[in-house]
């Protein structure tokens, strides 16, 4: 476990390397705030000294009590004002350097939970993910805030005690100093413990906040259903596991703090029992005891701060390895460095960039190993031809897409666009190059505009300009600020049909080579369907389409059919052909001739 966290705490090292000068700054005041914190007992048992006429320091010797009081309370006060102005400038420069980190890391995890394909995506709850990215990313800022840095300030300062301690009164100093030896022991054990309740917390909060994201995005169906009790009380059984998750943290850190407080309280009890008869025998002054005792209070104070950051750092390395984990996470899709795309391919791609020729060749995929969805499947749709994708439910016409797009990899054989494996290829230019519209319409909270813009730089006037060129003036004047309104999430304030018009106008902006479309009219009203229709040819015109047909007219309108029946292609050809053939396909028309199916 340790050597597993020295190896991920080395990941921090780059982010903590970019903020060199402030932590040096923070480093460098731990002396002198750790002496200032050691010289106030020392001053205040020197006074007392002073008072009953005891040996003083050289330095006080000569002086009368009156001028001795008035030195020692002008240099305790000096201290006093140091250390806080020292821990100001050392407290303000950590909280800096902890944002700074975890800002810097939230920003990569997201990065990097968005490049994870969506076969990650598929298995990990939303809600699971979220919670690495806050709280997790949190606990993190915590142990930077004021654990990590503290730690060192609590060691330095337990030093220059012990060190003080010793050099006053060896025998005092040195059965304080044993007291604490196993105290530490167990405070460490404690710490192993806790650190295991409080990786079980992080992932008893994530199920929480799984389940929690999980009936918000389902409400309209809990409510229909009326599933809100027995919803309520499956989310009360999750509550109640968390709730004992943190109770298991909440007894280990409070065993902790206890045990310092009595064993601090033993130390000054045997300080006062040796330590006073250390002075009736006159082996001791009344002001080296009080000394003493102020020491055994703030010997245990460094203690009882560690004891409480280790708690802190704790939860954080529990954080580090849970961000660890989904860092750690390969990127599945990922680009070829530049070296190895070939300039051939790179000059074709530039060349052709505008046919739209696509080819599956042997391709097999599996979601899971034991469930095969596409098997060998090899088809060639030639530039500017429109295919149809026919075949029941679980025929694999999605998964189609999906690996067209490069949301997958397939398992064996390849993707060709215009004669180029699509893994040679850029992703931002795949993508550019193919244009997607599903019936399940995700629109982003914002505006219309930025919805329609998304990585596009078109500026406003250019893309009202494309907007009426397309039909989309008539929605744009039902809203109330045009391009300007302000949609709410998922696009809430739209009808389906007018997000489905969104989702078609922002891929007809980008212009692509290839237009993959699943039924984009399902949704749309025959008003909307009949002003769209013309802008749908105008799209389609002179472009590779492929679109995933549910309806007769859709697919009679197509050049070629391709049917699926369990991620293989059983028939292709034109809807007369596959009729004549009187195979599956013509099974399929007849009876969504008779509205007993879909294509």
């Amino acid at each position: 476990m340790a050597s597993r966290d020295r190896q991920r705490l080395r990941l921090l090292l780059p982010y903590i390397g970019r903020e060199r000068r402030r932590l040096t700054l923070s480093l460098v005041l731990l002396i002198p705030v750790a002496l200032a914190a050691a010289v106030q007992p020392l001053l205040v048992g020197q006074a007392i000294s002073a008072l009953r006429h005891e040996p003083t320091m050289a330095w006080l010797a000569g002086q009368s009590v009156p001028q001795a009081l008035r030195t020692l309370v002008g240099l305790l006060l000096l201290a006093v004002m140091v250390r806080l102005a020292l821990q100001g400038v050392q407290t303000y420069n950590i909280q800096v350097v902890g944002q700074r980190l975890t800002a810097r890391i939230r920003d990569d995890l997201f990065a990097h939970a968005l490049a994870l394909s969506l076969r990650f995506h598929d298995r990990t709850p939303v809600g699971k993910l979220l919670t690495r990215l806050t709280s997790d990313v949190d606990a993190l800022a915590e142990v930077f805030g004021s654990g990590a840095i503290g730690v060192l300030a609590d060691l330095v300062t337990l030093l220059v005690i012990a060190f003080t301690m010793i050099s006053i009164e060896h025998r005092l100093g040195a059965l304080l100093l044993a007291i604490q030896v196993p105290v530490t022991f167990a405070i460490v054990w404690l710490q192993g413990r806790y650190r295991k309740a409080n990786y079980r917390v992080r992932e008893e909060l994530g199920q929480l906040n799984a389940d929690f994201q999980e009936n918000l995005q389902g409400l309209e169906v809990v409510q229909m259903f009326r599933r809100e009790a027995t919803n309520s009380h499956r989310f009360a059984s999750t509550a109640q596991l968390y709730r004992k998750a943190v109770d298991g943290t909440i007894f280990y850190d409070s065993a902790i703090s206890a045990l310092i407080e009595w064993v601090a309280l033993a130390a000054i009890a045997v300080v006062l029992a040796l330590g006073g008869l250390l002075v009736d025998r006159g082996a001791m002054g009344l002001g080296t005891l009080t000394t003493f005792i102020l020491f055994s209070q703030r010997l245990f104070d460094p203690l009882r701060q560690l004891a409480e950051r280790f708690t802190q750092i704790q939860g954080g390395l529990t954080a580090i390895q849970r961000i660890d984990e989904l860092m750690e996470e390969p990127i599945e899709i990922a680009e070829l460095p530049v070296g190895q795309l070939s300039a051939a391919a790179v000059r074709s791609g530039a060349e052709r960039a505008s046919a739209g020729e696509v080819v599956f060749e042997n391709v097999s995929f599996a979601y899971r190993s034991d469930d095969p969805i596409l098997t060998d499947l090899s088809f060639r749709i030639a530039a500017g031809e429109h295919v149809a994708l026919v075949g029941p439910t679980g025929s694999g016409k999605t998964t189609v897409i999906r690996l067209l797009c490069r949301l997958y990899e397939p398992q064996r054989g390849r993707i060709l666009l215009d004669g180029i494996d699509i893994r040679q290829l850029p992703i931002a230019t795949l993508r550019q190059r193919l244009g997607v519209v599903l019936q399940d319409t995700f629109l982003f909270s914002g505006s219309v505009a930025d919805n329609l813009r998304l990585d596009a730089p078109i500026d406003d006037v250019e893309l009202l300009r494309l907007c009426n060129e397309l039909g989309l003036e008539g929605l744009l004047e039902r809203l109330p600020d045009g391009l300007a309104t302000e949609l709410r999430e998922r696009g809430g304030n739209l009808s389906s049909g007018e997000r489905q018009l969104l989702s078609v106008v922002r891929v007809a902006i980008r212009n692509p080579s290839v237009l993959v479309m699943d039924e984009a009219t399902a949704f749309m009203d025959p008003s909307t369907e009949a002003t769209l229709q013309h802008d749908l040819d105008t799209l389609l015109s002179q472009r590779t389409a492929i679109v995933i047909a549910h309806r007769l007219a859709t697919v009679e309108a197509a050049d070629r059919i391709l049917v699926l029946r369990r991620g293989r292609l059983i028939e292709q050809g034109t809807h007369r052909q596959l009729r004549a053939a009187g195979g599956l396909y013509a099974q399929l028309a007849d009876l969504q001739e008779r509205g007993l199916a879909r294509l």
